[in-house]
C-alpha cells in the first residue's frame, strides 16, 4: 500500500481500527474545537483493544511507517498526523511515544505533556497571548502572529478569578472548562493581595524534587461537585515578585522569579531540567489517598502539600533596560517582537552567583521575553529551561493590578 495512502486511511479511519467505532476515536481527542492534538497517556482511562488490521501490522513496518510519518510533519497543524497515529491503538501509541522526541531535543510540540516540557536550548518556542477582556480569559496560541484560523493553534487558555484577598488565574488545556474537576486542569496561579507577589501551582509533582505532604485538611469541595477522577494536590513550584515601586521612580516594573523545581545547575554545562513523561494519575472512585481519613469522602478532603525547595533553585530577573534619550522611554532589544511599549513588557535571564562558573553568554540568554504587538495580543518566547506552563504562568501574573509597583 502506498505511504500517501495509508496516510490519507489514518486522518479517515473510518474502517480500519476494528470494533473501536469513528465516536470512540473522537472521544480520544482533546475537544477537537480547541485543541488539534490527544494525550494518548493521560485522556485515555483504559486501554484501547487492539484489533483489525493496522494494530496487527509488524513491528518493522509500523515503526517504519510512525518514523517517515513524524520526520515529514514540521510545520503546525501539521502535526496532527503524528497524533493520529498515537490514536489507533496501543501498539502504535506505544511507538509513536518513542520516536516523537521532547520540545528540548527537537524544538517541536506534539503532546499535551510537551507543555510541562523544557523548551529547546538553541531557538525559542515563539507563540502570542490573546487577552479577552470581557470574559477575562487569556488564550496561549502557538505561531508569530495572530492568524485567521486559531482554534488549531491553542496551546494553553487560563481564567482570571477576582478574590477577596487574591486572584486567581486557573490554567487549563481548553478554553471552555476551567473546573479543577476537569482532566484539562493544570494549575493556577495566584496572586497576595497587594499583587506583589505570585505563586505558581501545578497539578502534578516536579519530577526529582522533594514534596511535603502537610497534615492539614480542608473541605474545598463538596460531594456534588468534585467529580470522582480529579487530581489531588496543587503543587508550589515557583513564585513571581514584583519590587515595590513607594517613591514612584520613573521606570519598568522589576521582577524576579524562583523556579523552585528546577536546579540552577541545570544551565550550567552537561546539567539537564526535570522533564515529565506523563499526566499523574488521578483519584479514581475505586482508589484512596493515604492522608484522607478513614470514613471521609475521598472527593471531599484534598490535602495541602508544599514543595521543598531546592538548596540552588533557579532564579531569574528581569533584564535592565537602557534610556533612550532621543525616544525618551527605556528601550529592550525584543528583535522585532515587540512592537507597543508597556509597562508589561519584560525579558527575563537567569540570575546566577558568580562562583558558579556559568559562561557570560549563557548569563545573558533570554529565557522568557513578553511584550505587547497591538491593544489585547501579547508575543511569548520561552525556550530551555522552561517549560510552556511555566512560561506562560510567569507572563499571567503582568496581567494582575499592581498599584504599588508603578
Amino acid at each position: 500500500m502506498p505511504f500517501k495512502s495509508i496516510v490519507r486511511e489514518l486522518k479517515d479511519m473510518k474502517d480500519g481500527i476494528g470494533s473501536l467505532s469513528r465516536k470512540g476515536i473522537q472521544g480520544r481527542l482533546w475537544r477537537s474545537r480547541t485543541m488539534s492534538y490527544v494525550a494518548p497517556d493521560a485522556v485515555v482511562p483504559f486501554e484501547p483493544i487492539q484489533q483489525g488490521r493496522w494494530a496487527n501490522l509488524p513491528p518493522e513496518l509500523l515503526l517504519d511507517i510512525i518514523r517517515r510519518v513524524e520526520e515529514s510533519e514540521t510545520s503546525w497543524p501539521a502535526r496532527t498526523v503524528v497524533v493520529f497515529c498515537a490514536s489507533v491503538c496501543k501498539s502504535w501509541r506505544e511507538i509513536t511515544k518513542e520516536i516523537v522526541k521532547t520540545p528540548e531535543e527537537c524544538g517541536k510540540l506534539t503532546f499535551p505533556i510537551s507543555l510541562k516540557q523544557p523548551g529547546p536550548r538553541d531557538s525559542p518556542i515563539q507563540c502570542f497571548i490573546k487577552r479577552d477582556r470581557t470574559t477575562s480569559t487569556y488564550c496561549l496560541y502557538f505561531g508569530l502572529t495572530p492568524s485567521e484560523n486559531e482554534s488549531d493553534k491553542l496551546l494553553l487558555a487560563a481564567k482570571k478569578i477576582r478574590r477577596a484577598t487574591s486572584t486567581d488565574f486557573i490554567i487549563s488545556l481548553v478554553a471552555d472548562d476551567f473546573s479543577r474537576a476537569s482532566n484539562t486542569y493544570l494549575g493556577k496561579l495566584r496572586s497576595n493581595f497587594l499583587g506583589t507577589k505570585f505563586t505558581i501551582y501545578d497539578s502534578q509533582p516536579p519530577k526529582d524534587s522533594a514534596i511535603q505532604h502537610t497534615s492539614r485538611l480542608s473541605r474545598r469541595f463538596s460531594t456534588s461537585q468534585v467529580s470522582p477522577r480529579l487530581p489531588a494536590f496543587n503543587y508550589s513550584i515557583a513564585t513571581v515578585s514584583y519590587e515595590l515601586n513607594v517613591l514612584r521612580k520613573r521606570g519598568p516594573r522589576r521582577l524576579h522569579c524562583v523556579i523552585h523545581s528546577i536546579p540552577v545547575s541545570s544551565i550550567q554545562e552537561g546539567g539537564t531540567a526535570p522533564t515529565p513523561t506523563s499526566f499523574p494519575l488521578c483519584i479514581d472512585e475505586n482508589t484512596s489517598s493515604p492522608l484522607i481519613p478513614k470514613g471521609s469522602e475521598p472527593s471531599t478532603y484534598f490535602s495541602s502539600p508544599t514543595l521543598l525547595s531546592l538548596p540552588e533553585a533557579l532564579v531569574l530577573k528581569n533584564k535592565s533596560p537602557r534610556w533612550h534619550e532621543q525616544l525618551q522611554c527605556w528601550c529592550l532589544n525584543f528583535r522585532g517582537r515587540v512592537t507597543v511599549a508597556s509597562v508589561k513588557n519584560f525579558q527575563l535571564v537567569a540570575a546566577v552567583d558568580p562562583s558558579l562558573n556559568i559562561p557570560a553568554a549563557e548569563q545573558e540568554k533570554v529565557i522568557l521575553q513578553f511584550g505587547k504587538i497591538g491593544k489585547d495580543i501579547f508575543t511569548m518566547d520561552y525556550c530551555y529551561p522552561l517549560s510552556a506552563f511555566q512560561a506562560f504562568a510567569i507572563c499571567l501574573s503582568s496581567y494582575d493590578a499592581k498599584p504599588a509597583c508603578e
